[in-house]
C-alpha cells in the first residue's frame, strides 16, 4: 500500500483544541453554528462554511464556497493553521473512556482508491459528493481526513509503540469528552517501508471524502497540461488504524407502528419467523445472530436464521431482520426513504430506543455490531452494506492536519 508524508497545514498547539472539530457530516447548519459559536478559529467555519452566512442560505450556494475558502486563508494569515516544518507523518491516537485507537496520518494515492486497493463498502450519494468535491477543488485542500482501516501489520504497530514514548504535539480532551494525541513523525521513510507490506486498507467512514478527492484529482489532471502524477492533488488524506484497535458500535432500528397489527398478532408472527422468542431478554445482543426486540414494556431475544451459503451481506443480521420480518411483515421495503423507521446509533444504546417505544409506541430491535471481518468480507467482494448498519465511534476530529495542493 502507498502511502505519503506530506508537509500540511497544522494549527500551534495552543489552538488545536479550538481548530479542531467534529465531522462536517455528524452535525446540521445549527449544531454546527453552535459548535462555532465564539470559536473563530474552528474548522468548521471552512467545512460549514454556510454558518457565517445568512440562515436561508442554500448550503450549496456560490457564497458557502467562497466564504469557505476567505475562512481558510484568513486561518492560515492569522497563524490558527501553519505550514509544517517539512513532510511528515503523525501517530493519532484517540482514547474514549477504556477504549484506546492509534491509527496513522498520512496521504494514500487516489489511483489506488480507484484500483480498489482502497476498498469500500457504501455507496456515494451525487449531492453530498458534488459538495465535497467543490469545497475540495475551491480550498485546494483536504481539511477532513478519509477513516480508513488496514488488517495488522507487526511492523507498522512496532513503529508506533515506540513512537508514543515521545513528547505529544497535540494532547488535549474534547468537549465531548475524547481525548486527542498526536504526534509528528519526520519524514517517515521507514514508516512508508514498513506500510509496503499492508496489501489493502479499506474505508471505515468518509466514503464522501474519499470519493470527491477522487474527482478533484480526475479535475486537476484534465486541467493541467503537464500533468506528472508527482502532483499533491493526486493523494488524499486518510488516517489508518489497525483493525485490532477499532470499535463498531451497533445501528440500532425503531419503527414506528406495527403496519396495522396488534401486538399479540405482530408476536405471532415474529414467532412464526424466528421460533421460540426469549423473554426478558438483554437488551444488548451478546453474539452475531442475535437482536433484542423492544416491544410493548419487554424485551425478547430472537435467533436470526442464517444461510451459510449466502453472500456476505445477505449473513448480516440486519440484512436478516429486513429480508424475513420489517419488509415482508411491517412494510418497510426501503429503509433510505421510509419515513416510519428511524435509526439510533452509536453510544445511546438500548435505553434511547425504550424511552421511544414507551413514549410513542412501535417496536425496537438492538442489533449486535457488524464486525469488522464482516465488513472487510463485504468489501472484498466488491459488495456494499445495506444502509445504516455501522458506526465507528470515536469520529476523527478535522482540522489538526490538513492537506494542501
Amino acid at each position: 500500500m502507498r502511502i505519503r508524508a506530506f508537509q500540511g497545514l497544522v494549527p500551534p498547539p495552543k489552538l488545536g483544541p479550538e481548530v479542531a472539530c467534529v465531522p462536517y457530516d455528524v452535525v446540521n447548519t445549527t449544531e454546527a453554528s453552535a459548535l462555532a459559536a465564539g470559536k473563530p478559529n474552528s474548522l468548521l467555519h471552512v467545512d460549514r462554511a454556510e454558518i457565517d452566512l445568512p440562515a436561508d442560505t442554500d448550503p450549496h450556494a456560490d457564497a458557502v464556497y467562497e466564504t469557505a475558502r476567505a475562512n481558510f486563508l484568513r486561518m492560515q494569515s492569522s497563524g490558527a493553521l501553519g505550514r509544517e516544518v517539512g513532510p511528515s507523518l503523525y501517530v493519532y491516537q484517540q482514547q474514549m473512556g477504556s477504549h484506546r485507537q492509534r491509527g496513522l496520518v498520512a496521504v494514500c494515492h487516489v489511483d489506488d482508491y480507484d484500483a480498489d486497493l482502497i476498498k469500500k463498502h457504501e455507496k456515494t450519494r451525487a449531492d453530498k459528493e458534488d459538495d465535497r468535491t467543490r469545497l475540495i477543488d475551491t480550498i485546494s485542500a483536504n481539511t477532513g481526513p478519509v477513516f480508513t482501516t488496514y488488517r495488522d501489520e507487526a511492523a507498522v504497530t512496532a513503529l508506533i509503540e515506540t513512537k508514543v514514548k515521545d513528547t505529544p504535539v497535540h494532547d488535549f480532551t474534547a468537549p465531548d469528552g475524547i481525548r486527542h494525541t498526536a504526534w509528528r513523525v519526520a519524514a517517515g521513510e521507514e514508516w512508508v517501508r514498513a506500510f509496503e507490506r499492508v496489501p489493502q486498507v479499506y474505508i471505515a467512514d468518509g466514503h464522501h471524502r474519499a470519493a470527491s478527492a477522487a474527482r478533484v484529482a480526475r479535475l486537476r489532471r484534465a486541467r493541467n497540461p503537464q500533468h506528472t502524477g508527482a502532483e499533491d492533488y493526486n493523494w488524499f488524506l486518510c488516517v489508518l488504524f489497525p483493525a485490532s484497535e477499532l470499535k463498531i458500535l451497533p445501528y440500532n432500528r425503531l419503527v414506528l407502528d406495527l403496519n396495522g397489527l396488534s401486538s399479540i398478532d405482530f408476536l405471532v408472527r415474529v414467532r412464526s419467523i424466528f421460533g421460540a422468542l426469549e423473554e426478558n431478554a438483554n437488551p444488548s445482543p451478546t453474539a452475531v445472530g442475535r437482536v433484542s426486540m423492544y416491544l410493548g414494556g419487554k424485551w425478547y431475544g430472537l435467533q436470526c436464521p442464517i444461510d451459510p451459503t449466502a453472500d456476505p451481506v445477505a449473513r448480516l443480521d440486519v440484512s436478516v431482520l429486513q429480508d424475513k420480518l420489517l419488509g415482508p411483515v411491517l412494510g418497510i421495503t426501503d429503509v433510505r426513504t421510509s419515513k416510519r423507521i428511524d435509526f439510533v446509533g452509536g453510544i445511546r444504546g438500548p435505553g434511547e430506543l425504550l424511552k421511544r417505544v414507551d413514549a410513542d409506541g412501535g417496536v425496537a430491535f438492538s442489533m449486535y455490531p457488524v464486525t469488522l471481518a464482516q465488513l472487510m468480507d463485504i468489501s472484498n467482494a466488491g459488495q456494499i452494506m445495506p444502509p445504516k448498519s455501522t458506526w465507528f465511534e470515536p469520529k476523527l476530529r478535522s482540522g489538526l492536519f490538513v492537506h494542501t495542493f
